[in-house]
């Protein structure tokens, strides 16, 4: 091996490790919070409506946010971009953690998510540009490997804090991780990935689709007043105009051709949308359930709940290995499968349910995900041209946020109908279960459809 590909496997594997280590302190700080939102409603007098903003607004402005900063990483550097996503991050949680009271902290929520869009944006297109082809499969099993590891020790982490020294203590322990990192990449990760020209910034398409996406969210929150109505037929006449837009333009913040390109290329973000609608707003609802229902406290919550996430740590580096002996499409299908068992299996549960049959469809429905997600997104990078690498990894992300803000919006929905203002106590139960059960039939709907779509999305580019 040559002096010069020694060095390239050098900087290969340290943009690994510190993509790996971004991808840990994103999740975690994004799910640890969802353990303390019981104890930061209470401190802060906030109703059931307010809290349950709480990851929508984290989500929303991730979405809105996510092409842009793919867009600018790919014009002026996707390390540069991921590293003020990072500095944004820490400032953001700090003033999480000072927050007087709920709008406070919905505000600074909002903005860690613009800061979660720059890192998430620009993190897997980072190892894209600096691994071999035949290797990206399992680069990206790790990332998608930290992830998970940061969600599995979220929700234990963020019921120990909050235990300990109460709910702001969930968001102040970023910052000095978030820092340290920050010097490390200053100090070891040379150089920079970015396109040979720039393209000029999509400023309509960027508030159109922020528009889309203000209005899809905002419009399902308040069903079913005739003013949701309304801004649904906004986002939908909003979302035409952007694909319009995009397909037009010089230079758009997606090329809307590569959807046309690439069956695989669409399929999979499409697949990915709906497996990640299904599951994110499993863990908001979990921790609800076994705090309020069951009476637990935060951190016996918290070690419940990661269960989940540990099988998908576990799965997901085996998965990249597999997606890279084997199509794609056929390891991600079977996890979509076993994530459906796993809903199917945990939308029987009552008040009276054990700890190890909920145990059980939690592991389940990990596994599954494990399965499902490396695969799915080695198949979607490699759909793509190379200097797309950066809006593919912002597309990738997209769908997954945009999944993740469909699931929760409609759950907010399903609170604000079934809740409505009252905050929650033991009163609220009936009401509570009531929520879990429809949001479990909207999860296991989400599934079917994913199963069909990654079978009939066909075979992946080696």
């Amino acid at each position: 091996m040559s002096e010069s590909a020694v060095e390239k496997s050098v900087l290969a594997k340290f943009a690994l490790i510190i993509v790996c280590l971004g991808s840990i302190i994103g999740p975690l700080g994004m799910a640890s919070v969802n353990i303390a939102i019981p104890d930061m409603a209470a401190d802060l007098q906030a109703n059931a409506k307010m809290v349950s903003w709480l990851p929508t607004l984290f989500i929303l402005s991730s979405v809105v946010f996510m092409l842009p900063a793919g867009k600018l990483a790919d014009n002026y550097g996707r390390k540069r971009v991921y590293t003020y996503g990072l500095a944004l991050n820490a400032f953001s949680s700090f003033m999480c953690g000072l927050g007087g009271s709920i709008e406070w902290v919905l505000f600074w929520r909002f903005v860690q998510g613009i800061a979660s869009s720059m890192i998430f944006a620009t993190g897997i297109a980072i190892i894209t540009s600096v691994t071999p082809s035949h290797k990206r499969g399992a680069a990206l099993g790790m990332a998608s490997a930290c992830i998970y590891i940061g969600l599995t020790i979220a929700p234990a982490v963020g019921g120990w804090l909050t235990e300990l020294w109460g709910w702001r203590s969930v968001f102040l322990f970023q910052v000095p991780i978030v820092i340290a990192l920050l010097v490390l990449i200053k100090m070891r990760l040379s150089g920079e990935w970015k396109n040979e020209g720039k393209t000029k910034f999509d400023w309509w398409g960027t508030g159109i689709f922020a528009l889309f996406a203000s209005s899809l969210v905002y419009g399902l929150s308040i069903l079913p007043q005739v003013l949701g109505v309304v801004m649904l037929v906004v986002s939908v006449v909003c979302l035409s105009l952007f694909v319009l837009h995009q397909s037009r333009s010089s230079k758009p913040l997606i090329r809307v051709q590569m959807f046309r390109d690439s069956r695989v290329f669409s399929m999979s973000l499409s697949t990915s949308l709906l497996m990640y609608a299904s599951n994110f707003p499993l863990v908001f609802l979990m921790s609800l359930y076994l705090q309020y229902v069951k009476g637990f406290s935060p951190a016996h919550a918290g070690q419940v709940i990661l269960l989940q996430a540990l099988s998908m740590a576990i799965l997901a580096p085996v998965s990249g290995k597999l997606a890279d002996r084997f199509q794609p499409r056929l390891v991600a299908t079977l996890g979509c499968v076993i994530v459906g068992v796993g809903l199917v299996i945990l939308s029987m549960m009552d008040t009276n349910t054990s700890m190890a049959y909920i145990a059980t469809s939690l592991l389940l429905i990990g596994v599954g995900f494990g399965l499902f997600s490396t695969p799915n997104n080695n198949a979607i990078m490699g759909a793509v041209r190379k200097d797309e690498v950066g809006v593919a990894s912002a597309s990738l992300n997209l769908s997954r946020t945009i999944g993740n803000l469909l699931g929760m919006s409609i759950v907010n929905l399903m609170v604000h109908i079934y809740i409505g203002d009252a905050q929650f106590s033991a009163e609220q139960n009936p009401a509570l279960i009531y929520t879990f059960d429809k949001a479990l039939l909207m999860s296991t709907g989400f599934v079917i459809v994913a199963c069909v779509l990654s079978a009939l999305r066909g075979k992946s580019k080696g």
